[in-house]
């Protein structure tokens, strides 16, 4: 996607407010996970080096928007960007303001201001024109870095490109690369892989994917939906009723392209303590419940997977948070570490699992954005993306 970076436009001089995400996980004040601040830091290291001063924004959780709320503050956040930057950090007290404005227009270049959480305003998700451009009146570039939210058209992210030159961030940039990869020009064999719990969440993935990929393997209770459709008892495995015909349609219309499991690890919901045990998924006994896929669909997928040029991957092939049902989506995770494809992993649950399979660093690319990357892999444009300007 041909879109301007913050290499494309002079910044020396300039004030740069810059859309992050620095939705973080915190524990008593403390930030518990900095890898979303880390993901951020080239851009904000390059805007520096350009002799910019810069303005950083972000929401976190979600907040009343009636006001200030402590448990929803950016400080803690702050105070982690100051440390990874070796550099002080200033904190504003609120996002828009006399004050603020007057904090953003005295930073001389090299320094950084964080605004306090945009969404203690109600106006940031109704995606107000007047707080869009007070937000706008603090800097005299925009760089959006936050992918993660791209898919929202609130203030922060798409209406303050409406009153500022608005590039990505090195961070966007790589996420629009990636991704365009699995829907532009792909390269041949393209596998898509798919899990998680509902089909009804991903009907317009599933059938962009099927107009481009040569192969779609489906797995987690996405699965049972489809092997439900052909018509196999799943007992008291996770199944959407609802979606059960769309399921049938969408195995039609496949025809050979969709890959589904053929053996399953069940388990039972009422006795926890059960031991799993691998049967044909045709054979679920009654209460049980399909909670992982078994080796010889293991066997099934790895044989494509081995010849795949490119792999995109959104969500678990099972239950994978529970050690007895993990065995797949970490197989498959380490078969992708291994491989000589370009892999893609959309963010959310799927990059969680490379993560504790370990293998996160030997994937070409995990997506820090598990609802944006969903829709970008639906085909829909992102609001926070058609805003910037092209090249």
């Amino acid at each position: 996607m041909n879109k301007k970076t913050v290499k494309d436009i002079d910044l020396k001089g300039k004030r740069v407010l810059m859309r992050v995400d620095f939705n973080v996980p915190m524990a008593n004040g403390v930030v518990t996970d900095d890898k979303r601040i880390r993901a951020a830091l080239p851009t904000i290291q390059y805007v520096l080096e350009q002799g910019a001063s810069l303005i950083v924004m972000s929401h976190l959780g979600r907040p009343k928007g009636t006001g200030f709320e402590s448990e929803f503050s950016l400080k803690p956040a702050s105070e982690v960007l100051a440390k990874l930057l070796n550099k002080p950090v200033a904190i504003a007290q609120d996002c828009i303001g006399d004050e603020i404005e007057r904090m953003a227009k005295s930073l001389k270049p090299g320094e950084t201001l964080m605004l306090e959480n945009v969404r203690f305003h109600k106006a940031e998700e109704k995606n107000d024109p007047e707080f869009a451009k007070k937000l706008a009146s603090l800097g005299e570039v925009y760089v959006n870095d936050a992918f993660g939210s791209a898919h929202r058209a609130h203030a922060s992210t798409e209406g303050v490109a409406k009153f500022l030159p608005a590039v990505s961030g090195f961070l966007m940039q790589q996420e629009l690369e990636y991704l365009s990869k699995a829907t532009i020009n792909p390269e041949r064999p393209y596998v898509a892989i798919l899990g998680g719990a509902k089909i009804s969440d991903k009907i317009a993935v599933i059938e962009n994917l099927l107009s481009k990929c040569d192969t779609l393997i489906v797995g987690g209770g996405m699965a049972n939906t489809f092997l439900a459709a052909k018509g196999y008892n799943m007992a008291e495995s996770l199944v959407e009723q609802t979606a059960i015909e769309t399921a049938r349609k969408n195995k039609k219309k496949a025809g050979g392209k969709l890959l589904l499991p053929v053996d399953g690890v069940v388990g039972s919901k009422i006795d926890v303590q059960a031991q799993p045990k691998v049967v044909d998924a045709d054979k679920i006994p009654v209460g049980g419940a399909m909670m992982d896929i078994g080796p010889k669909s293991i066997e099934k997928f790895s044989n494509v997977l081995k010849n795949a040029k490119l792999v995109v991957w959104n969500g678990p092939l099972g239950v994978f948070e529970d050690p007895r049902y993990s065995k797949v989506t970490f197989a498959i995770a380490k078969l992708l570490a291994t491989s000589g494809a370009t892999t893609v992993i959309g963010g959310g649950d799927s990059a969680s699992a490379v993560k504790k399979a370990g293998v996160a660093k030997q994937i070409s690319h995990v997506s820090t954005g598990g609802g944006a990357s969903l829709e970008f892999l639906e085909g829909k444009i992102l609001p926070g993306v058609a805003v910037l300007l092209n090249k």
